[in-house]
């Protein structure tokens, strides 16, 4: 087992801060690859940590999007927690780790829940410090709940790189039939919501592409970048034929207006 220092816990817990305020921010850190990557890079196994991240990412595709008042899991579970088990723990693979991590990923999120009810009030209070120009108390509650994030995501990512040991225990409690039922699991994970976002975002004029993806990579073992740029090309294709029948349905349109127009 990986020992973790507490310069090493103290990191990871800034990292998580930061991660999960960029939640707010707007600039998508807080993700399963991300914070993945930055435990790798603290605790030195880099390869392991974007294992974990790139499963992670294929499984929240899908059941890490929220439909309608559905709240998903967070992703500070597999991507800080997951991650952490894989690395440290011989007996933990990154595809076990993610579905053992997942009830950590729903606890996180009824954390998150707590902090949104606690400043639900926030734009009231701080239209009301602006009414009484109290611009200290204005910028107060327009960043408590981003204090409030960081301070969460510093606690999550310190007590779980500090509790290691104890989650060791009790990850060895749990029998090796169990341990690979979850791998199973846990490779399956990914599909399944990879399928779940298709289900919503495929069109079928389009599911000619995802079966010439699917060759691609099944049949002609194509790597991930050149697939990616296989795609490109009819996307650009698509896009320049789009624009040219638009085009013509303006131009069309304007000869119509004009004839009108002549025999008026």
């Amino acid at each position: 087992m990986v020992e973790i220092s507490i310069l090493q816990a103290v990191l990871i817990g800034l990292w998580t801060a930061f991660c999960y305020m960029g939640n707010l921010w707007g600039i998508y850190t807080n993700r399963c690859i991300v914070l993945s990557f930055g435990v790798g890079v603290i605790l030195g196994d880099i390869p392991t940590a974007l294992q974990c991240g790139a499963i992670g990412e294929l499984a929240f595709m899908g059941f890490g999007v929220g439909a309608g008042g559905t709240v998903p899991p967070n992703p500070i579970g597999p991507g800080i927690i997951g991650t952490l088990m894989a690395i440290t723990m011989s007996t933990v693979t990154p595809e076990s780790a993610l579905p053992i991590s997942i009830p950590f990923a729903v606890a996180i999120q009824f954390l998150q829940t707590a902090i949104y009810t606690v400043r639900a009030g926030a734009p009231e209070s701080a239209a009301h410090a602006l009414e009484k120009h109290d611009f200290n108390g204005f910028r107060r509650s327009a960043n408590m709940t981003i204090i409030l994030f960081g301070v969460a995501g510093f606690a999550l990512g310190f007590l779980g790189a500090f509790s290691m040991d104890t989650l060791s225990k009790l990850v060895e409690m749990i029998p090796q039939w169990l341990l690979d039922g979850l791998t199973v699991a846990g490779g399956m994970l990914p599909a399944i919501g990879f399928a779940m976002i298709m289900s919503v975002m495929l069109k079928k004029e389009f599911i000619p592409f995802a079966l010439l993806g699917y060759i691609c990579a099944a049949y002609f073992s194509m790597p991930i970048i050149g697939i990616a740029l296989v795609g490109a090309v009819f996307a650009i294709k698509h896009y320049n034929e789009a624009s040219k029948t638009a085009a013509v349905a303006a131009s069309a349109g304007e000869a119509q207006e004009v004839e009108h127009d002549d025999w008026i």
